[in-house]
């Protein structure tokens, strides 16, 4: 009898951590395309990301770089002091997004231009993303607004 009470604790055990681990294997499948890690334009531009990989750069946009083309096309640099990457987006931007202002935007760094599909700017005259405001820290270039 306790034979059997130890063998079935084995199966319960064993199937449990085969149970875990597919559980865990199909998360991590199914995020794949879903986690978009940060860089800064250094960092981008010291390891080029692949034409494939989709991430978040961020930064200020650089004061001048501004220009609207035809329809909703936008092309703009982003810096972080050491590094300027230009961008590309094709779409409406966000009423608060200007010049010499924190923004983040996803897409894909392809031929030396980042792509975005998606840019978020600050909202409010204070707000920096904590990845921006980290990485302009980083460089020294950062200045508290409030000081």
């Amino acid at each position: 009898m306790k034979g059997l009470k130890k063998k079935r604790r084995i199966q319960v055990i064993a199937i449990a951590v085969v149970a875990l681990a597919l559980s865990t294997g199909l998360i991590g499948y199914a995020m794949r395309d879903g986690i978009n890690f940060f860089r800064s334009p250094s960092e981008v531009l010291a390891s080029p990301p692949s034409a494939s990989e989709t991430f978040r750069i961020g930064g200020l946009v650089e004061e001048g770089s501004l220009v609207r083309g035809q329809g909703q096309a936008i092309t703009f640099n982003v810096t972080d002091g050491n590094g300027v990457v230009p961008v590309t987006y094709s779409g409406i931007l966000p009423d608060l997004f200007e010049e010499n202002q924190g923004m983040i935007g996803t897409g894909k760094y392809i031929n030396g231009i980042f792509e975005a599909s998606e840019i978020l700017a600050k909202h409010d005259e204070t707000y920096m993303p904590k990845e921006v405001m980290d990485a302009l820290k980083e460089q020294g270039v950062y200045v508290d607004p409030e000081a």
